[in-house]
């Protein structure tokens, strides 16, 4: 199983610590979003992912992108450890957090948006950083009240799941750009435990094979 990834793309990070606390062993296969205009437009890698986005995922013949559809394959193809209740409520209010994130946070920061902006748009850096605050904030904010009122040591009870494995990347981007989250305490208290699990510190940015390469 190969896991083509970029060392600081939130998506790719959740992934990765989805593959790790399952225990499948992978390849990750870096692709680098800035240098000589972004690997993930070249031909060979636009081949494997129309999209030209990270994380895609290898496995065998099928190829996989976009995280969440990734985070599902993985879910089914490795059932154990459980990452999400298989059905009812407990699933949904699970997937409604995750989409907090994965469709109204992160989006709104990644980076071929944060390139818009201040490209064809012309909006200079600390307009770029007071955009991608904002929405961060924002985001947060939502999460933190859907998961503070079941969060244990992780956001919905003791073990790690979905929810987990977008927050900490979410988290990494808001500490990135300097983000007010002093009236998010759950989610700062369950970030700083979730460090503390091999399977997440294994998968930081910092500890990638093109880590600030």
């Amino acid at each position: 199983m190969k896991l083509y990834s970029y060392w600081r793309s939130s998506s790719a990070y959740r992934v990765r610590i989805a593959l790790n606390l399952k225990g499948i062993a992978h390849e990750i296969v870096p692709v680098h979003l800035v240098r000589d205009g972004g690997e993930q437009h070249a031909p060979a890698y636009r081949a494997l992912n129309p999209h030209g986005l990270v994380p895609l995922l290898v496995d065998g013949e099928a190829r996989i992108s976009q995280s969440m559809a990734i985070l599902d394959y993985l879910e089914r193809r490795a059932p154990e450890p459980a990452l999400l209740p298989g059905d009812g409520a407990a699933r949904a209010q699970r997937l409604s957090a995750c989409y907090t994130i994965a469709c109204e946070t992160q989006p709104l920061q990644n980076l071929r948006v944060l390139q818009h902006l201040t490209g064809p748009l012309g909006h200079d850096e600390a307009e770029k950083a007071a955009w991608a605050r904002h929405w961060i904030e924002a985001g947060l904010r939502v999460f933190e009240q859907q998961v503070a009122a079941q969060a244990g040591a992780c956001c919905f009870g003791d073990a790690p799941g979905w929810a987990d494995c977008l927050l900490v990347p979410q988290m990494y981007n808001a500490e990135r750009f300097g983000c007010a989250l002093d009236d998010c305490p759950t989610i700062r208290r369950v970030t700083d435990h979730l460090r503390t699990l091999p399977a997440v510190a294994a998968a930081h940015p910092d500890r990638q094979p093109d880590a600030a390469g």
